[in-house]
């Protein structure tokens, strides 16, 4: 089992980092990867629609601005995408939240908090995910639980 980390500019690496160190945490695999709904349209329908193929459990996609790429991976993959709404606009986020979190019916994403927050909980959510696979992920994350959720 293993996640992809997907972000639309590598400006966004220091919160999607946030994510990184999470999936750590729990010992969830990752790859992290940058690519643009509307720079580089032709490989993110790629990565999308091979992602299973490639052997990920789940999604992360981290957006600022119009925010389409959580959405455009959905729209090619039946994997669960987590999406994080990034800052960075004159609306700090508050424009990305909305694109992600209004998905039309039929193509959901889960919509995180805005910046590292959202990053954080969308490699929570996975963990939740996988941890019906996995005993050590779920013990791993009872565990986090009882540490009042901070890493340790």
């Amino acid at each position: 089992m293993k996640v992809a980390i997907v972000m639309g500019s590598t400006s966004d690496a220091e919160i999607m980092a946030a994510a990184e160190e999470y999936l750590n945490y729990f010992g969830i695999g990752f790859e992290t990867f940058t690519m643009s709904a509307h720079r580089t349209p032709e490989k993110t329908a790629q990565f999308a629609k091979t992602a299973a193929d490639n052997g990920f459990s789940a999604i992360i996609a981290g957006a600022g601005m119009a925010a389409h790429l959580p959405g455009v991976i959905a729209s090619y993959t039946t994997l669960p995408v987590i999406g994080v709404p990034l800052g960075g606009s004159a609306l700090n986020g508050v424009d990305a939240l909305y694109a992600i979190v209004q998905m039309p019916a039929g193509i959901p994403v889960a919509t995180m908090a805005i910046g590292k927050a959202g990053a954080r909980n969308a490699a929570i959510f996975c963990a939740e995910i996988l941890a019906a696979q996995s005993p050590t992920i779920k013990q791993k994350l009872d565990d986090f639980r009882r540490q009042g959720c901070a890493l340790r």
